[in-house]
């Protein structure tokens, strides 16, 4: 399926419902940082970095021609802790490519 870059991040692939679960996870986050709604929060890209748990870079589409990038942590299963958004970047593009930040 996928493999890591040394350490790095995956390349990027289409979004899985499992991603979509994880950017749902993660969506009143960035709402409250951007204090406004997303009626529209769809995954559609992401790569992926194995950690101590796992970080996740996301390309969500927020309107039809609107995208939002967001890094996600997800710790490993036994610390029990809830997915965490880390870092977003707003105004993207369907084309913007899906590099850290």
């Amino acid at each position: 399926m996928w493999a890591p870059n040394h350490g790095g991040f995956s390349d990027t692939q289409d979004a899985t419902a499992e991603i979509q679960a994880i950017a749902d996870q993660v969506k009143s986050q960035l709402e409250e940082k951007e204090n406004k709604k997303f009626p529209v929060f769809k995954a559609v890209k992401f790569r992926s970095q194995v950690v101590a748990g796992m970080n996740y870079l996301i390309k969500v589409q927020v309107d039809e021609d609107n995208f939002v990038h967001i890094r996600v942590f997800q710790s490993l299963p036994h610390e029990n802790k809830p997915v965490a958004l880390t870092s977003y970047q707003t105004n993207k593009g369907k084309h913007d490519e899906l590099t850290y930040f």
